[in-house]
């Protein structure tokens, strides 16, 4: 990929998204439709910040460059061209990093790349915003996600023993106060993810996470290196696959047949559309679990014409 004209200095104004646009310099080589949205969403915060002021005008020009250089350069990436798509590949690529983070802080594994990948994790949930309002699922997880980076630096900062797992979070200022800090000592370059990093639902007790719900089945983006300490006794780095758990299908979906009398609306295909696009990122994946979940949702709307 083409290098990008490089941006002028960020306007004081523009504080806000300094790191959206780190992820997204971040993000260039390893995931091109990650650091174009990130553009994107700066961008219209930016837009909303002020547009005004003659240095503002000019970062938001130059910004507008690189977006333009970079919408030629992905020009026939359905991720770019149909937002459906698009939205699936970021949302996916936040929780495979979230579910990282989360399962190196249950074991207790505390560095930089785990606290990296829940602070990216919350900024690519603020990316999700360019394609609408945020589930009150993405919400959770971006508060908690923030929250967690926050506690765990300072944690580390201190000299003291983070509490693995899920803990309550403290409703206090803060994490507002400490993310700049907490984010600039973190590595420059984005934590590199095993693909073997499963996720367990059965190990998630009861009432964990205060109501945050986590799709099962997730694991790690499949084609990026271990760059993570091995654990102690580890002497091969030779990854076994882990055994995804596959949800049970529903036997009389096989032989559903629309009826007659279902009048599906636009609303309801794009929905299905939706869910097969999600299906589709998930297969990206190897995410099995999630895949077969929304392709039933599919299949159930469009012969139902309920989900």
């Amino acid at each position: 990929m083409a290098a990008l004209a490089q941006l002028p200095p960020l306007p004081p104004q523009f504080k806000s998204i300094q790191h959206h646009l780190r992820t997204a310099q971040e993000h260039d080589k390893r995931d091109p439709v990650v650091a174009y949205y990130c553009r994107l969403y700066a961008m219209q915060t930016g837009m909303k910040i002020d547009s005004k002021t003659p240095e503002c005008r000019k970062f938001l020009s130059k910004l507008m460059d690189q977006l333009e250089a970079l919408k030629k350069q992905l020009g026939d990436n359905e991720a770019v061209t149909q937002e459906i798509v698009g939205s699936a590949h970021l949302e996916n690529y936040a929780l495979k990093m979230f579910l990282y983070a989360d399962n190196e802080d249950r074991a207790g594994r505390f560095h930089k790349n785990m606290i990296k990948s829940f602070y990216t994790a919350s900024l690519l949930i603020d990316v999700i915003t360019v394609f609408g309002e945020l589930t009150d699922e993405n919400v959770k997880h971006r508060k908690y996600a923030r929250w967690k980076a926050t506690y765990i630096h300072n944690c580390l900062k201190n000299g003291e023993t983070p509490q693995a797992g899920p803990v309550g979070i403290e409703d206090d200022n803060d994490v507002e106060e400490n993310e700049d800090a907490a984010a600039t000592s973190l590595p420059t370059q984005p934590p590199q993810m095993p693909s073997s990093s499963a996720y367990d639902p059965s190990s998630i007790p009861s009432g964990s996470y205060t109501g945050i719900q986590i799709p099962p089945g997730a694991h790690a983006p499949a084609n990026t290196p271990a760059e993570v300490p091995h654990g102690p006794g580890v002497t091969s780095n030779t990854i076994q696959p882990t055994p995804q758990t596959v949800p049970a299908i529903d036997p009389a979906l096989f032989s559903t047949v629309s009826q007659g009398d279902v009048r599906l609306t636009p609303e309801d295909f794009a929905r299905a559309q939706k869910y097969c696009k999600y299906a589709g990122s998930a297969l990206q994946y190897e995410d099995v679990s999630t895949a077969i979940q929304n392709l039933q949702k599919a299949l159930k709307l469009l012969t139902t014409g309920r989900e």
